[in-house]
């Protein structure tokens, strides 16, 4: 991809090094486009595929992927759109099976599941079987669910994270646009490692919102941490396979190795670290902007907060 100067309405998706404006639903329509060139550059021959079911705040997602069908269908990007959340996962899990049948065309096949957190709620059988099966390891899957904490356009306030948790997937909360892309990309590369889905959350506020970002492909390098344990037949999908053998696999490695992945790729920051802290704020995805604004309100800046002795996570 070209670098370029301008900003205009192609740079979302065209930029591969400078500043793009995008809003929160463009960039998960980048994010597989950026997930296929870094594979590209590391020279892996992928695909990629997306299903779910539309709803707010994910309701304009599959309208901005028909958009872009030019530039997905270049990289090999299929996008369908579910009857139902059910069946967008279930053949999202079939993407992870491609290497394990004669004849396949790719490396592997990354998926990307959608849906509103209503949808989250009606598919989380298919999580956990696909979970347990796991994914191959050029695929990997991200599954984005829609979160309307303020109810503005649910019927119930809406929260993933607890469903994700009981299915045992790991959530990424990202607090900005730019995050949306690098958890994103990130999240891929977890999934490959560890051999397991991973999810992300997108609120509604920051979805609707629109930002000008840097991008680079530098800023979503990860490294390979070493694993104390592997099981001699590796953590991803594989035939045949016994439900026992993945529970063993998945809560004794799968687990501990995306956690030793998080560690070592500096998901978490301290942005504000005072050496003597006595006080400390832990917060994720969205409530770091609310945290932040809600300091500004009380008018403490960075040097305040070092003063008071105060900590942020």
């Amino acid at each position: 991809m070209p670098v370029r100067t301008a900003i205009d309405l192609d740079s979302k998706f065209d930029v591969e090094s400078g500043r793009i404006l995008l809003t929160g639903v463009q960039a998960l329509v980048r994010l597989p486009m950026l997930r296929r060139h870094l594979d590209q550059a590391a020279g892996l021959r992928t695909a990629g595929f997306i299903s779910g079911y539309r709803g707010s705040p994910l309701g304009g997602y599959d309208a901005q992927l028909r958009a872009a069908k030019r530039r997905l269908d270049a990289l090999d990007i299929v996008v369908q759109p579910a009857v139902n959340e059910d069946l967008g996962a279930t053949a999202v899990w079939g993407t992870q099976q491609v290497g394990l049948h004669p004849g396949a065309r790719y490396d592997g096949v990354f998926g990307i599941w959608y849906g509103k957190a209503p949808g989250v709620d009606r598919t989380g059988d298919v999580f956990k079987h696909a979970n347990f099966a796991g994914v191959s390891p050029h695929g990997g899957v991200l599954a984005v669910a829609g979160d309307d904490h303020g109810a503005k356009s649910s019927s119930l306030a809406a929260q993933s994270e607890y469903n994700f948790v009981d299915a045992e997937i790991p959530v990424f909360a990202p607090a900005s646009i730019d995050e949306v892309l690098a958890f994103g990309v990130k999240a891929f590369e977890v999934s490959r490692f560890a051999g397991l889905w991973t999810a992300m959350t997108a609120v509604a506020e920051l979805m609707d919102s629109a930002a000008a970002i840097d991008v680079d492909p530098a800023l979503y390098a990860t490294v390979r941490p070493d694993l104390a344990a592997v099981p001699p037949d590796g953590l991803h999908i594989r035939l045949p396979d016994t439900p026992l053998a993945q529970e063993a696999r998945h809560r004794g490695f799968r687990l501990p190795a995306a956690l030793a992945f998080v560690r070592a790729n500096g998901f978490d920051r301290t942005p504000i670290d005072p050496p003597d802290a006595h006080w400390g704020i832990l917060a994720a995805g969205k409530a770091y902007g609310d945290v932040r604004q809600a300091l500004s309100d009380l008018g403490i800046d960075e040097a305040e907060a070092r003063r008071l002795g105060l900590r942020l996570y």
